[in-house]
């Protein structure tokens, strides 16, 4: 890229663009990352320097980017049409892909229902719940149960339900009431040595349970991210919580909702986090890796039962009236389709345990989590994360002010690697194309940043 004109699109980047997540400030005097090109598990900046996408491009990237076989189904299905309404038409790749989710989720779920985000397929699945319980005489069943630490997009019904206060806490007066309940965090069993997992997660369905006695004739839905919550702080939960879940549900005639949104599509080394529990959930929420992280796609599937209660009479007035702009997007589909067979004829989710062990090595070997500082090194499938402290055996915090989340995020550019943190929380979420030596070379480099940051002698 020519200098000038990489140093004019910054200028106009400062002076037009509000990015995500970000205090623009910060940005008065420094730059935004200028990414020219992406191959592959690497993304290019417009000055030629590679960096390994270790959050895959906020958790979306599957096979790589570039993957020819995804940029040719991109063009075959161009050549054929781009985008139709999908309400009154329909077409091939969205039929196939709906046929193809129902054979590949949890059994159940065999009906789908496309939006085009994460927090369109949460909104859609709320609003499933609600509708349902009207229609079928209980309309009293209102309200949503979510868990404290939870993060399921930044619509007004998804920020209602979500447990991050400092994304949500300041839009609380527009959301609707939800109950929150404590989340079974596996970084307990650490802390704790005298509980088990399986007690951790006894703990936490108790206060449900307890809920569900006295709520649950008021209470359409539970939300849950299934074994592993993302903003939160990749808080990572025990199988058995999600078991007792699914129990507690059925029992007391509550639909569970499992926003698989960022841990779906091979993530925790299973296609989707509940099979880790054997769990079927009543709606489950799809997007990111549903079009192997290079359209915007998402996809929320139902159970029959569900079904069955909008199935009636244009007169009954029980249709869903929802719909998107661009619901079931042919060229999002045909990605979708394309994503899927990768899977199946490149064996990509087998090839991936290779990967997985190797990780789990790589933090063990490497001494990372021996590091001063460094706490609760944790992994799931190709997640893992670790927390920084001032006093990490105490887990006493680093001042606010510190901000040695961010401080490791800038230190890893000089790495080579986009290392987004959570706060104080680093965190791994790898595409399904990393190999065993990228792994070995991404924590050999973490180390680099952390030395750095840390200010530790070698």
């Amino acid at each position: 890229m020519n200098p000038v004109y990489h140093k004019e699109l910054l200028l106009k980047d400062r002076t037009y663009v509000w990015h995500p997540f970000t205090q623009m400030k910060e940005y008065e005097d420094r730059h935004h990352l200028l990414i020219e090109r992406a191959q592959g598990l690497y993304l290019y900046d417009a000055d030629g320097r590679q960096y390994y996408d270790t959050v895959s491009s906020w958790w979306c990237n599957l096979h790589g980017h570039g993957h020819p076989r995804i940029k040719a189904a991109i063009a075959r299905q161009l050549d054929a049409f781009d985008h139709i309404m999908f309400s009154g038409l329909t077409h091939a790749p969205g039929i196939e892909l709906a046929e193809r989710l129902v054979q590949i989720t949890p059994t159940g779920l065999n009906k789908v229902f496309y939006s085009d985000n994460g927090s369109t397929a949460v909104e859609v699945a709320l609003k499933m719940s609600f509708q349902y319980w009207q229609q079928l005489g209980k309309p009293q069943k209102t309200k949503f149960v979510y868990l404290e630490g939870s993060y399921h997009g930044d619509t007004l019904g998804a920020v209602s339900v979500g447990g991050v206060a400092l994304y949500h806490e300041l839009f609380k007066p527009l959301l609707f009431h939800a109950h929150c309940v404590p989340a079974p965090d596996l970084r307990q069993v650490d802390r704790t040595a005298s509980r088990s997992a399986h007690e951790i997660a006894e703990i936490a369905l108790a206060h449900l349970r307890e809920l569900f006695a006295k709520e649950s004739d008021t209470i359409a839905a539970i939300i849950v991210e299934p074994m592993l919550m993302g903003a939160g702080g990749m808080i990572m939960t025990p199988a058995a919580y999600m078991q007792g879940l699914r129990e507690l549900c059925t029992a007391f005639n509550v639909h569970l909702i499992a926003d698989e949104v960022a841990t779906g599509f091979g993530r925790t080394g299973k296609m989707f986090a509940c099979e880790h529990a054997s769990v079927s959930p009543d709606l489950m929420c799809l997007s990111k890796g549903l079009t192997a992280g290079v359209m915007p796609l998402a996809a929320t599937l139902s159970t029959d039962e569900i079904y069955a209660a909008f199935y009636d009479d244009y007169a009954a007035q029980k249709t869903f009236f929802h719909g998107h702009s661009f619901t079931g997007n042919p060229v999002a589909c045909a990605v979708a389709l394309e994503s899927l067979r990768l899977f199946e004829e490149e064996h990509v989710l087998e090839q991936a345990q290779d990967t997985i062990a190797a990780l789990a090595a790589a933090l063990g070997d490497s001494g990372l989590a021996k590091l001063p500082h460094v706490a609760d090194v944790r992994q799931l499938g190709l997640v893992a994360a670790f927390d920084l402290y001032e006093d990490a055996e105490r887990r006493l915090p680093f001042r606010p002010e510190q901000r040695i989340g961010a401080a490791a995020y800038a230190a890893g550019f000089e790495e080579g690697l986009i290392l987004r943190p959570l706060g104080d929380t680093l965190y791994f979420w790898l595409p399904l194309c990393t190999t065993a030596d990228d792994v070995r070379d991404i924590v050999t480099r973490t180390i680099r940043v952390l030395r750095r940051v840390l200010r530790l002698s070698e």
